[in-house]
């Protein structure tokens, strides 16, 4: 068994749908990325490709490369499952956790849940997320962008 863990912030821009777990969630301003700039499901990456040892989203995925220009990051996350399964890997479960003042996350946990869930292959019971503020203290605090963490644990197939 391993574990990994997971980081990803990105800023809050007006004119960027905001796009995280896969879901599209109404509010003022999206996320500044590449890609669709899914905060959430970066950290899931990264935290999966950590435990593989395999590097970072940016090494599978380059922010240069015009490919990745507007990706859905649920696609990207497929493809990440797909790198560590050919490595020999699978998931077990996942733990995460999405940090933002706003707007609230709890109306679309349980669908960022089952993308999730599809996308890496396991039960939706094996994935948690969850939400946070940090009490209008820090960039997320003052609505500046939003970040998320992952922690995974994969095994030997």
């Amino acid at each position: 068994m391993r574990i990994g863990h997971g980081y990803d912030v990105h800023q809050l821009v007006e004119g960027r749908k905001l796009i995280l777990g896969g879901v599209e969630i109404e509010h003022e301003k999206g996320l500044l990325g590449h890609s669709d700039a899914d905060v959430l499901l970066h950290a899931i990456s990264d935290s999966l490709l950590g435990a593989a040892a395999a590097g970072d989203i940016g090494c599978l995925f380059p922010d240069n490369d015009p490919q990745y220009e507007g990706a859905d990051s649920l696609v990207l996350l497929k493809k990440v499952n797909e790198h560590i399964d050919k490595m020999g890997y699978k998931v077990i479960n996942l733990d995460a956790t999405i940090i933002a003042q706003a707007p609230k996350m709890k109306p679309h946990i349980e669908k960022m849940r089952e993308n999730i869930a599809r996308a890496v292959c396991i039960d939706v019971s094996c994935v948690s997320v969850k939400a946070t503020t940090e009490e209008h203290l820090g960039f997320t605090g003052r609505k500046e962008g939003i970040s998320a963490h992952c922690v995974c644990l994969i095994e030997n197939k």
